[in-house]
């Protein structure tokens, strides 16, 4: 009862004031006109707000978008053991969580930007006023300062974006107020300290603490936590070394707000002033490997499937935070780079100064801006890329992009101003240093995958980056051969078969008449077995062969193994075609994998930002893999990855074949290194190009050397003596990769003895250790083996081998005159270790 008396007592002191307001408020209106004016004008302005309030609400990003906002990140590339090994960013950035964030350098902001962060609801209302009376100050010559919360920050920095305007302040207030209805403190903290720009390209104080300090966040000192706390206001001004000084007074006054604030003791702000600033040269923080072309070719696959900014969808590789997985081997890629110099190297000895890299104007002060901003470099002992800024007679100076100048000595006559080019320290001066103008590729991958493990597109991918593991179309010359002997091997031929070296002719057409093939300098060369054919590249062997298979089916080879696809004609089957390093690596690696293709792939598996694979190149499934527990049966096996392209044991006898000639044909070179390697070497016609492709079961590497423009090389050049050494060098520098475990016969193979110059079976005879011994294993398919040697064809042999030294005597007066005839008559064609065909 008491209660209801009570509540009737409230209701009727709310309705007698409320009527007392109301009559107050008339009698005024009625009575005095000051109050009119008043009430008007202050309605005006309620409504005038509300107005206002509803237009710069329309449109305003939703703050809800921060609880799942994610920021863009650079993408990370590791390598085949999963370390880091480069990263495709345009800004530093790396995401912590708050948890992240040490305790010193969270008080160093809040005392720098907002000391009542964790008391106000998003708005400072005193430091909005002081800012109010800043922008209104007639004597303020810039923006205006203070006023802005670290909430406010937030929405600027990520939603609204930096446009200076009043308007834009405002929108920021109010944004600032939904910001803290829909996240906690420390969420908006660790969007902040992940998010706010402090200079040299760094976003966050993860990126700006490895960029400034070269360290961690966990690993500042006070002093260095109280330095990135001031960068929010002016990053660009307090990071250079010429404001020094200016940047420690003002991170001393920041150790004076953390003091005052109670966040750190005055002894410890004191030690902390008393330290220097200890700012590390700007430069990467993500450790790199030297493998421009390869990280080039892995970042335009993933920009063709992912795009290349945010607009591009959430997984972009400029801002989607991407982990890639490649098959990068940083050692082999360094033995790679290496062989492949080295061999440009040997070549261009001797040959003189090629000329320039580059000119720029040096008639006014811009050289170094200009040399800055070209994309020129070199990694290559102490050589440096640099600019001609003078030339005198025998005298010159050169200047380099970080504004260094010294004597420059050792100039061509042709060297002139304005030229860049590449030199190396000489003394207390710097000397000319020539840059090849030959060129050249190479490519090692792993044969049961597929996975390239290496790549080398060229001298230096800072000089240029067009990449000739890739993109240049050369003709490979003899290494094609062993796909037309794998062709002959599926026709009813085997490596005994007799094959004859001589010249073939076939009738083209009406139009174009009889086309004849001959060897260089004319005649004939008797009959030999195809082995012998391989191992010393004869044109008019594989041509024969070729005939004797059909064309259609040569270049039928061609395309199942990948090397490309040609018309039927048989110079296509001396490599007159076009195609790349990486095609004819890859075609060989099918030989080495018993004739199994797998497509070549850079990249293992991509993952997004939270470590879910969202692409990987092996898409096998493997059916009970993630059991819980084991069942008991067998382990689950995967199906064979690749595509079967040629049968297993002819790929082993072409495999086979081409250990023979590493030991005894034109790749000899490498018997040295007593490892169970095949390959093939191949010379283009001029020579325009210097081939070697081969391996070992586990590893095959390819390469050439030639100008990008093809042009002759020399006479003297041979794929033997100027791309296999390339081979030697990079096994010599990776030893370890190489197995002392030969090749293995697949099923169905049956290894014979024969003899190897005739091709007839023995029974008499065992083969040794010797390379150039006359018994050998050879391999045969079942029911091809040759029938066994009599002593009838051993005379019959001496005899011939007797009456070719005679012919080739009585010829030998004539011969340069007959080669000198052939070679003014016969057009431009294609030519290997021994010579070329017309």
């Amino acid at each position: 009862m008491a209660d209801t008396t009570t509540l009737e007592h409230i209701r009727y002191r709310i309705r007698r004031d409320t009527h007392g307001a109301i009559a107050w408020l008339r009698g005024n209106w009625r009575e005095r006109r000051w109050f009119r004016w008043l009430a008007s004008l202050a309605a005006a302005g309620l409504l005038f707000l509300i107005i206002l309030w509803v237009v710069l609400s329309r449109g305003l990003p939703d703050a809800e978008t921060l609880v799942d906002y994610e920021p863009p990140l650079p993408t990370i590339v590791r390598g085949i053991d999963g370390n880091i090994v480069h990263s495709y960013a345009r800004e530093r950035r790396v995401q912590l969580q708050y948890a992240d964030f040490p305790r010193p350098l969270i008080e160093a902001f809040l005392a720098a930007e907002d000391k009542t962060f964790f008391t106000h609801g998003g708005v400072d209302i005193t430091g909005t006023m002081g800012a109010v009376f800043d922008y209104l100050n007639p004597a303020r010559t810039g923006r205006a300062v203070g006023g802005s919360t670290i909430t406010q920050q937030v929405a600027k920095n990520i939603l609204l974006g930096d446009e200076y305007s009043v308007t834009r302040k405002l929108k920021e207030m109010i944004l600032a107020r939904r910001i803290e209805g829909v996240l906690t403190k420390p969420q908006i903290l660790e969007l902040y300290l992940n998010e706010i720009p402090l200079g040299r390209r760094s976003y966050g104080v993860q990126a700006a603490s490895r960029a400034y300090f070269d360290k961690d966040v966990g690993d500042l000192t006070l002093s260095e936590a109280a330095f990135l706390a001031i960068l929010p206001k002016a990053p660009e001004r307090y990071g250079r070394k010429q404001n020094e000084q200016l940047a420690i007074s003002r991170r001393n006054f920041v150790l004076d707000q953390m003091v005052a604030n109670d966040f750190v003791t005055a002894a410890e702000g004191a030690a902390a002033k008393a330290q220097p600033l200890g700012l590390k040269p700007s430069r990467s923080t993500v450790p790199t490997v030297d493998a421009g072309y390869f990280l080039e070719e892995v970042r335009r696959e993933l920009m063709g499937k992912f795009g290349e900014t945010a607009d591009d969808g959430k997984n972009s590789v400029y801002a989607g935070g991407l982990w890639v997985r490649t098959s990068l081997d940083p050692k082999l890629q360094e033995a790679a780079r290496d062989a492949l110099r080295g061999g440009i190297l040997r070549y261009n000895a001797g040959k003189g100064w090629g000329g320039p890299l580059a000119t720029i104007d040096v008639s006014d002060d811009t050289w170094q801006s200009q040399l800055a901003a070209s994309p020129l470099g070199i990694n290559y002992k102490d050589w440096r890329i640099g600019v001609v800024t003078r030339r005198s007679g025998g005298s010159g100076t050169i200047g380099f992009s970080d504004g260094e100048t010294a004597p420059l000595t050792g100039m061509p006559d042709a060297l002139k101003a304005g030229d860049v080019i590449a030199a190396a320290p000489s003394g207390n001066s710097f000397a000319v240093r020539t840059v090849p103008t030959v060129s050249g590729g190479f490519l090692a991958q792993e044969p049961a995958t597929g996975r390239v493990l290496a790549m080398q597109g060229g001298f230096d991918s800072r000089l240029s980056d067009f990449n000739r593991a890739t993109q240049a179309l050369r003709q490979p010359g003899s290494t094609i051969k062993p796909f037309v002997y794998a062709t002959g091997l599926d026709h009813g031929m085997t490596p005994a078969t007799e094959v004859p070296d001589q010249a073939y002719c076939f009738y083209q057409g009406a139009a174009l008449g009889e086309k004849c093939f001959r060897n260089f300098g004319g005649g004939g060369g008797g009959v030999h077995t195809m082995r012998w054919g391989l191992e010393q590249s004869r044109n008019l062997m594989t041509v024969h062969i070729a005939m004797d298979a059909g064309m259609p089916n040569v270049t039928r080879t061609f395309e199942k193994v990948g090397i490309g696809k040609y018309e039927n004609y048989p110079a296509f089957a001396l490599g007159a075609g076009d195609t790349t390093v990486m095609k004819m690596v890859n075609a060989y690696s099918a030989l080495a994998d018993f004739g199994r293709l797998h497509n070549p792939t850079l990249i293992d598996y991509v993952q997004d930002r939270r470590g879910k694979v969202i692409w990987k190149a092996d898409r096998r499934d493997c059916n009970g893999c993630n059991m819980a527990e084991w069942d008991g049966k067998a382990m689950p096996r995967l199906n064979p990855s690749g595509r079967q392209v040629i049968d297993p044991r002819t790929a082993y006898q072409v495999v086979h074949m081409l250990e023979g000639v590493v030991q005894r044909g034109t790749a000899v070179r490498l018997r040295a290194l007593e490892l169970p390697l095949f390959g093939k070497t191949g010379t283009t016609s001029g020579p325009t190009n210097a081939w070697f492709v081969g391996g070992s079961p586990d590893l095959i590497a390819g390469m050439y050397i030639g100008y990008d423009k093809p042009r002759n090389l020399g006479g003297w050049v041979q794929g033997g003596n100027t791309a296999a050494p390339m081979m030697i060098d990079f096994v010599k520098a990776t030893r370890d990769y190489w197995s002392d475990e030969p090749f293995v016969a697949p099923a169905g193979v049956r290894m014979v003895r024969i003899d190897r110059r005739s091709g007839k079976r023995v029974f008499d005879a065992w083969p040794t250790t010797d390379p150039m011994a006359s018994v050998i294993w050879e391999a045969f398919k079942p029911d091809t083996e040759p029938p066994r040697a009599t002593r009838q064809d051993e005379v019959a042999a001496k005899r011939n081998e007797i009456l070719e030294i005679i012919r080739r005597g009585r010829q030998a007066s004539a011969r340069q005159t007959t080669v000198r005839r052939q070679q003014e008559q016969r057009p431009a064609d294609f030519v290997e270790e021994q010579g070329g065909i017309y």
